[in-house]
């Protein structure tokens, strides 16, 4: 047989291509740059809703299955509790007969007194129901997300409730669903006043609950004060229930008091929530500010010298 025949190629067992430092180098440095791209120019947002929009039913048809064997489950342990909660009902029912002929009566009297005063009627939110999807897989912050999007209206910022009081915000809006930190999360916070002492307060997110910050230890804070939105940020409106306090700790070290609270509304188990609009959208808007003469200007200065 001829030399000239013979296949020279080696065998693919001693084939060799690109080292493998290089294909890491080269890796990581396409990870840095994408990476960096994103931070800067915020390349991968289309792409992050594009792949939201393409497994939303996916993720649902994997969540049929499971809300199947749940719900059987509580269809069947729910029979009783559901007869329990009846008899229980009924007899709320009547002791809260008396309770609503006086509130009739004091809503009568209160729009009475507005009108007589020229008031304003109350801001009336828009809101919208939205059933809870799943919760984030970040075990370090605590956020869900719903089914509502940039199709139905939502926007960055909308406060997020349920029938107990405020759950949270929404923080990025995708076309189909949104995602909500919760008040719970480390990195939210929120505008509260003491009902009982008028007072208001800055409430934030810690591991397990909430505390009140930058409270002065001499202030009139005491355990069982109930926290409600105080409407002036332009986000929440005004009386909605957010918190109670919990325990008030009055260090000497320290010029403010340590206060945990616990929020009204637990997000754990919860299904349908209300999506309302940013009271700022609701509010007018505020005034330019005056433009002042060069000459007046001028005194101002030569005067503060």
């Amino acid at each position: 047989m001829p030399l000239g025949t013979l296949d020279r190629t080696p065998p693919p067992f001693f084939r060799q291509g690109t080292s493998a430092l290089t294909k890491l180098v080269f890796f990581a440095a396409l990870a840095f740059f994408l990476m960096v791209a994103d931070a800067r120019l915020r390349i991968a947002g289309p792409l992050r809703e594009a792949v939201a929009i393409v497994l939303l039913p996916l993720q649902r048809a994997l969540a049929v299955p499971v809300d199947l064997v749940f719900g059987g489950a509580d269809y069947l342990r729910g029979l009783e509790a559901a007869r329990a909660s009846e008899q229980d009902a009924l007899r709320q029912l009547a002791q809260s007969a008396d309770k609503l002929a006086r509130a009739g009566a004091l809503a009568a009297e209160n729009a009475q007194l507005r009108a007589l005063l020229e008031l304003k009627p109350a801001l009336a939110v828009r809101s919208q129901a939205a059933e809870v999807l799943y919760e984030a897989a970040d075990p370090y912050s605590r956020k869900i997300f719903i089914d509502r999007g940039q199709t139905q209206g939502v926007v960055a910022g909308s406060p997020v409730v349920n029938q107990d009081g405020v759950l949270g915000q929404v923080t990025r809006v995708f076309a189909l669903t949104s995602e909500v930190t919760l008040l719970v999360d480390k990195d939210a916070a929120i505008p509260v006043l003491n009902m009982r002492t008028q007072q208001r307060g800055a409430a934030f997110g810690v591991a397990g609950g909430m505390e009140l910050r930058f409270t002065s230890a001499n202030d009139d804070v005491r355990a069982g004060d109930e926290l409600q939105t105080s409407g002036v940020d332009g986000v929440y409106p005004p009386g909605l229930p957010v918190a109670r306090v919990v325990s008030v700790e009055r260090r000497s070290e320290s010029g403010f008091a340590r206060i945990a609270l616990a929020p009204t509304a637990r997000s754990d188990g919860v299904r349908h929530v209300l999506v309302l609009e940013p009271l700022a959208a609701l509010l007018p808007p505020r005034p330019e500010p005056v433009p002042v003469a060069p000459e007046i200007a001028r005194r101002k200065g030569s005067g503060r010298r």
